[in-house]
């Protein structure tokens, strides 16, 4: 028999050649080559989403969200004016800050803006939290708060903003149409106002 030919069946005895035992059989052989792509697939998959969620959480702690300081945050029909604004004078006097009155509705879409301007602002949300005590006033078909808002000065569209010192005085009426860019507000003209009436030492 020559060295490189198969042995025929005759050469072994019983005349039926032996079974050779494959270390991985094709079958298994193929699934344990499947797992493995998939092992090495993940592998990569899973790193990128850990090295993601670590880049957003970082981005989070290193721009916190700034909120302002609200006496009265919401317009609320339900609410007393009169008591509000005595709490809110309390709070201006142990903060040291000014009064900012807010007049305005939830069925007004500039009212809705301004809120929407003041949370995607951080700088004016800090110059807010910083200077100010906030109250919204709600005037609506549901309650114009008349007798409240008799006592300022007159109000000829809304959102409207008063500023007034600790004890409750007047000391500015903004029209804020004058504050107003494009479908928004100026961030320029916004923190212009808000720095012009801040408590100075």
């Amino acid at each position: 028999m020559s060295l490189f030919s198969c042995p025929s069946v005759s050469a072994f005895s019983g005349g039926v050649a032996p079974r050779i035992k494959l270390e991985h059989p094709p079958a298994r052989l193929f699934m344990y080559h499947q797992q493995s792509m998939r092992k090495k697939i993940w592998v990569p998959i899973l790193v990128t989403a850990a090295f993601i969620a670590l880049g957003l959480q970082s981005c989070q702690v290193a721009t916190p969200s700034v909120a302002p300081a609200y006496s009265v945050d919401k317009y609320d029909p339900a609410r007393n004016a009169a008591a509000d604004f005595d709490q809110t004078i309390s709070q201006a006097k142990q903060s040291g800050k000014r009064i900012l009155l807010e007049v305005g509705g939830n069925w007004c879409s500039w009212c809705r803006a301004l809120d929407r301007f003041i949370h995607d602002n951080p700088a004016v949300a800090t110059a807010l939290r910083d200077h100010y005590i906030i109250m919204k006033v709600n005037m609506s078909e549901e309650n114009r708060n008349q007798e409240f808002l008799g006592r300022f000065p007159e109000i000829k569209g809304y959102p409207h903003i008063f500023v007034l010192d600790a004890d409750g005085n007047v000391l500015h009426s903004q029209d804020t149409g004058a504050l107003e860019e494009r479908k928004s507000y100026s961030e320029k003209a916004f923190l212009d106002f808000l720095n012009r009436w801040v408590v100075t030492t």
